[in-house]
């Protein structure tokens, strides 16, 4: 298995000695994001709403970056200091993954979180996958047989 570090200009910087995300297996799994704005460096205020629009625009820098978007995320967790604010992180969530959209997902408490933020959200998202290299190199039948196969591939990811 093919591993390979995701870095975006357009999302904060990893704080701590992990990336924002990995690709793997036609997969990005990405880190937790939290509220940190990537042009300051600095927390957004305002509580649950706004933190929760920085999270999902830093996620989906994150995801661009690997090549993908929100729209093939496969699970999100979402983190929340206090289950009470789960209404109104929902809302604004909603927006990014509307219904047609909707993924599974995962809400838990989890207190003294870092910086004393409201949330945090983490995702994997699939990426378009293509037959391997070695399938395609068996000569024309199993070429023609991996574009064929290939075109099916990429017609059910989109």
């Amino acid at each position: 298995m093919s591993k390979e570090v995701v870095s975006a200009d357009a999302a904060p910087e990893a704080i701590g000695p992990y990336s924002q995300a990995i690709k793997a297996d036609g997969f990005v799994f990405a880190s937790g994001q939290i509220a940190l704005d990537p042009d300051t460096g600095e927390m957004v205020s305002g509580g649950v709403q706004p933190e929760t629009e920085r999270v999902l625009e830093n996620i989906k820098a994150v995801l661009a970056a690997a090549g993908t978007s929100l729209e093939k995320v496969v699970q999100s967790t979402v983190y929340l200091a206090d289950m009470a604010e789960f209404p109104a992180m929902n809302e604004i969530y909603a927006r990014y993954f509307p219904a047609r959209l909707s993924v599974p997902l995962t809400s838990r408490e989890m207190f003294a979180l870092w910086r004393r933020m409201s949330m945090t959200v983490a995702m994997m998202a699939k990426m378009r996958t293509y037959l391997s290299e070695p399938n395609r190199s068996r000569g024309r039948r199993n070429a023609a047989t991996s574009k064929t196969a290939a075109a099916l591939i990429e017609a059910r990811d989109t």
